[in-house]
């Protein structure tokens, strides 16, 4: 049963009259029902590149948009550890919603990061009570969006490249400069608006759900009481304003390793029942899971994501403890820190999982290489956002952290 025909038949229903999980296994297992679901007809819906309005409703009927809202306001209260986990496991069945799911889970968490105590309550129970999904157009390349000041209005105006989330987003992060002024001024903004134009022209190699396409921004308006940690018009920086990096760039690594876990288990089920044995070896087989070959090329594999898995769960443990600490407490030594942990983990589930997304071929045979088994969907997604940022530099930060004991300086991509 299909995405789509799950939403018009009540499967995505299921979860109604089914109690709400109460710990952070239960939320994992959630996700990987709502991965079973969507791994059904991945390939027909990435081939298809439509918006996914089906795939999003999912997500809100399981609950998994509200992860991390507030329990008094009927989210789950969840850590970050555990929406880690949860992107993972979403991402084995669908690389695109994965990545919906673990930008909504960053851009949710972005009032946490830089707004006022009376901004944050307002913005967790609106997205909370609503199982709204949160958007961005925050892609740093691009020229900020200028800002210019009417009165008590700010007026946000410009052009950006990426906007993951569009439009299936019920709201957008915008952040722009403050005409003559270096200062940056986020704020949260509804996404259904004149203002807020998609060009919907995403049509990349993979992760092609995303809704990742180009959005101008024509005066949308905020009022000044709704720029993001801002009082009396300054805003006051703490380290912990600066975590909105690291904690994305694990939300990537995660759904790098959900992408990879997918195309093994993908390829192992085809080996078990499709791929046949070699009959030319002198060491013939009657299943091609006897070859010994293809034992020793998954465990092979299989190890490696064992390994990354385990990097990345530590990694998602440190930051998480953080994320949830009182934000005062953070020293730019200890965020540091966190991030090189992190660059480790990402460049490498980049190299194993690119690695695992190739030979899977080799271990599933020639036929496999058919459009109608969809291997290739996995190194196409992982491929194309793992080109997000240069790994090197991220090799680099870690280098520089073992040799001469340097943190990396917070940046756009640090």
């Amino acid at each position: 049963m299909t995405v789509t025909d799950s939403i018009a038949t009540g499967l995505a229903d299921r979860w109604r009259d089914v109690d709400v999980p109460q710990s952070s296994s239960g939320w994992v297992a959630r996700a990987q029902e709502v991965a079973d679901i969507l791994a059904v007809d991945a390939v027909e819906r990435d081939r298809a590149n439509a918006t996914p309005h089906a795939e999003v409703q999912l997500l809100k009927d399981s609950g998994l948009v509200t992860l991390l809202g507030p329990r008094e306001h009927g989210g789950a209260g969840e850590s970050w550890d555990t929406a880690y986990k949860v992107i993972r496991a979403v991402a084995r069945g669908d690389g695109s919603i994965g990545q919906v799911l673990g930008y909504h889970y960053l851009w949710a968490w972005a009032a946490r990061l830089v707004a006022t105590d009376d901004q944050i309550a307002a913005v967790e129970e609106l997205y909370t009570s609503n199982r709204y999904v949160f958007g961005g157009a925050v892609n740093p390349r691009d020229s900020d969006l200028t800002i210019r000041e009417e009165g008590e209005d700010l007026v946000y105006s410009g052009h950006k490249s990426f906007s993951t989330g569009g439009q299936i987003s019920d709201l957008t992060v915008l952040e722009g400069v403050l005409e003559g002024t270096q200062t940056h001024i986020f704020a949260i903004v509804p996404t259904a608006q004149d203002g807020i134009i998609f060009a919907d022209d995403w049509d990349s190699l993979g992760q092609r759900l995303t809704e990742s396409g180009s959005v101008e921004i024509r005066d949308v308006r905020v009022p000044w009481a709704a720029a993001a940690g801002f009082v009396k018009k300054q805003f006051q920086p703490l380290v912990y304003n600066t975590l909105n990096v690291p904690a994305i760039q694990l939300v990537f690594a995660n759904f790098y390793l959900g992408i990879a876990q997918g195309a093994l288990e993908t390829a192992s089920a085809y080996t078990r029942t499709t791929t046949r044995p070699w009959p030319y070896g002198g060491d013939n087989k009657q299943h091609a899971s006897e070859e010994w070959y293809l034992l020793e090329g998954y465990g092979e594999l299989q190890s490696k994501l064992w390994a990354d898995e385990a990097l990345l769960d530590a990694a998602g443990a440190e930051i998480s403890d953080v994320l949830h600490a009182p934000r005062e407490e953070l020293t730019e030594r200890r965020r540091g820190e966190i991030a090189v942990r992190i660059a480790a983990g990402k460049f490498r589930i980049v190299d194993d999982g690119l690695e695992i997304a190739t030979k899977v071929y080799e271990l599933t045979g020639a036929r496999a290489s058919a459009s109608t088994v969809g291997l290739d969907i996995f190194w196409r997604n992982l491929r194309t956002h793992s080109l997000h940022d240069p790994i090197a530099y991220k090799k680099r930060e870690v280098g520089e952290f073992v040799l001469l004991n340097q943190v990396p300086e917070p940046s756009w991509y640090t």
